[in-house]
């Protein structure tokens, strides 16, 4: 049986998404007794490397000149006219462009980083706000030319993508495609319609690689990963290619977003492109599954499937979850690592860890050993069910990759990665003398001592992320997350002065926050910055879901739940805050100060200028922070 497991567009472009890696990792371990032919793709990233490139960027323009007619004189949008004007350089240069971000010409950089290579659109106006490149030579000073590089080749791609969104589809972003199609769709019927109707410049492109992956690998079974809503639409979309191109073989879709959102799936029309649906951990449903095509009388395991028109959710009573430990190390075979692309589109050294680099991918643990904040997905078992495997067998699989890879860079993708673990795993990186650099994700808890911070970073961690949420004693205490914001602060100095990294995940619109709990959030967090407590951070608007204590009691939480019904997907759920406070103003205020905090900026502003006082409205409350709270907090922890 030939297998073929694909991630579709569109996902990251800097490094493979892992869900493929860890399947391949692990059915590589039953190929011998299930008689496994296994094969692994991309096509998000092919799809990018074919639209970003001279051919396709000829496909593209045609089409944007089409539709630029119907416009008019004076009605292309910012980035469509840029990209006309330019289009001829644009062509020229695109695929010396991408070479570069892909790492293959480094030596392109002195010409990219001179400002006379590429075509330059709206996406570089923010380098003109002072004189000559002030904020390159902020961020670069004078020997930094490879960076630069990199950073003036990522705005140009943003242009490219601009144009391609303003003027070719409106669905397609670098790393989402048709995402409002999935995201919350309680109906099918949208989804269904954009996959039946004329197809897209950006459907085309999809069509064609599905195709030519369905006859060169001949699959019999195909395995399509939806982590995001932002990758759904491409996932139907390559479905629907394969299954035309080789009827016979059989479909299944997995991955974050089944595994979320399509828990309570009765939707039947799915399974005109997929035959088959699988739910949380793929290891033991995909084995199932492999075992049901080789003896029907094999039975199907945690697996939706359709029966006289109905969804129909198969379980096996004697099947039991792979243990982490014997889940086998990820495999990168057959995807083409020298061909990812490394964006570096913001000026903040943190931030461009998610988008620069390759970065092998592995699991601490699975699950979440804290599973107590109310915000999260705790009755789903990839929050709920723990698991750890021993400190040697993680380090044994990263020794396996970089021996694999040639890289010996890793993101630990945990929910939170436990603190005795990484102890653990650090210590063993050191006594075996295994180089590496490693970040993820973690809990600010007091467990992090200065000392293991400075254990961890000596062992190769270079970067933390985790979660400050609504930076309030209040609000933390009502998500029981376990810290206090004093606590915060003293974990993340201390992993900065270990010289590692740190971002914050934040949250505003947590139910019952106030107006002045979301000022004072935004005052924590500028004294965190100020302080050199943190280095990057991103605020993320509260949702909450059919799979949280808020979402399963919202009562207790003081807000109502509006549940309507849903025949496709449901995981956020729409809900009344009495409190009244408009978030959607304060939202873009946080964004706007962070990103300049982010860039060392206006971090000595009050805070309330961020925030634009709405028509008729009275101006946001002014901080009731003590403006050296931070300060103050840390001096009692060096005391």
């Amino acid at each position: 049986m030939r297998i073929l497991l694909l991630t579709p567009p569109m996902v990251q472009l800097n490094t493979p998404y892992p869900a493929t890696a860890y399947l391949t990792g692990f059915l590589r371990q039953h190929a011998g007794e299930l008689g496994l032919e296994l094969a692994q793709a991309d096509p998000a990233l092919e799809m990018f490397l074919r639209l970003f490139s001279r051919a396709g960027l000829g496909r593209v323009r045609a089409q944007i000149e089409k539709n630029a007619r119907k416009l008019g004189r004076g009605g292309a949008p910012p980035s469509v006219a840029a990209f006309l004007e330019n289009a001829d350089r644009a062509l020229e240069v695109v695929d010396a462009a991408i070479a570069f971000l892909q790492g293959r010409d480094p030596n392109l950089a002195p010409r990219i980083a001179a400002r006379a290579f590429l075509p330059e659109g709206p996406r570089f106006a923010p380098l003109a706000s002072g004189e000559d490149d002030e904020p390159l030579a902020w961020a670069f000073g004078a020997l930094g030319i490879a960076d630069r590089a990199k950073h003036l080749a990522s705005l140009f791609v943003d242009d490219l993508a601009d144009a391609i969104r303003d003027g070719v589809d409106a669905r397609f972003e670098l790393a989402r495609y048709g995402e409002r199609l999935a995201m919350g769709a309680a109906s099918f019927e949208p989804l269904r319609e954009a996959l039946e109707a004329s197809p897209t410049l950006i459907d085309r492109f999809i069509d064609e690689i599905g195709v030519e992956l369905a006859e060169q690998q001949e699959p019999d079974l195909v395995g399509i990963t939806a982590p995001f809503p932002g990758n759904v639409y491409g996932a139907f979309r390559l479905a629907r290619a394969v299954r035309r191109a080789r009827p016979s073989a059989r479909l299944a879709l997995g991955g974050g977003y089944v595994n979320t959102e399509l828990r309570e799936l009765r939707e039947p029309r799915v399974f005109d492109y997929f035959d088959f649906v699988t739910l949380d951990d793929g290891e033991r449903p995909m084995l199932n599954l492999i075992r049901h095509l080789r003896d029907g009388a094999a039975p199907l395991h945690r697996t939706f499937v359709r029966e006289n028109d109905r969804v129909s959710l198969k379980l096996d009573p004697a099947a039991a979850d792979v243990p982490h430990a014997e889940a086998g190390t990820p495999t990168y075979a057959g995807l083409p690592l020298a061909r990812y692309v490394s964006l570096f589109e913001m000026l903040n050294p943190m931030h461009r860890l998610w988008s620069d680099g390759r970065w092998n991918k592995l699991t601490v643990a699975r699950g979440c050993y804290w599973k107590k904040c109310t915000f999260c997905d705790l009755s789903l078992p990839y929050i709920g069910r723990y698991e750890t495997a021993s400190a040697d067998l993680i380090v044994d699989r990263m020794v396996a990759l970089v021996a694999e890879t040639g890289q010996t860079g890793f993101h630990f993708v945990d929910e939170a990665a436990p603190p005795a673990m990484l102890r653990a795993i650090a210590e063993r990186l050191i006594a075996r003398q295994v180089v590496v650099s490693w970040w993820g994700n973690i809990r600010f808890e007091k467990t992090f001592t200065p000392a293991l911070a400075r254990l961890l970073a000596r062992s190769g961690c270079i970067a933390v992320t985790g979660g400050l949420e609504v930076a309030s004693d209040r609000l933390l205490a009502l998500m029981q997350k376990g810290v206090t914001v004093a606590q915060v602060a003293r974990v993340t100095r201390a992993f900065t002065d270990a010289g590692v990294l740190v971002h914050a995940y934040l949250m505003y619109g947590f139910p019952t926050e106030t107006e002045q709990e979301t000022v004072d959030a935004l005052e924590r967090v500028r004294q965190l910055f100020a302080e050199g407590c943190i280095q990057s951070a991103f605020w993320h608007r509260f949702a909450a879901t059919a799979w949280s204590p808020i979402g399963r009691q919202p009562d207790r939480y003081g807000i109502r739940v509006l549940r309507p019904p849903a025949a496709f997907a449901r995981n956020e759920v729409p809900f009344e805050d009495p409190t009244g406070t408009d978030h959607d103003r304060l939202g873009q205020g946080l964004r706007k100060a962070l990103y300049n905090y982010m860039h060392g900026v206006g971090l000595d502003l009050d805070v309330r200028t961020w925030f634009q006082p709405a028509r008729g409205r009275r101006r946001v409350p002014g901080p009731a922070v003590p403006p050296d709270l931070i300060a103050k907090a840390l001096q009692v922890a060096a005391n």
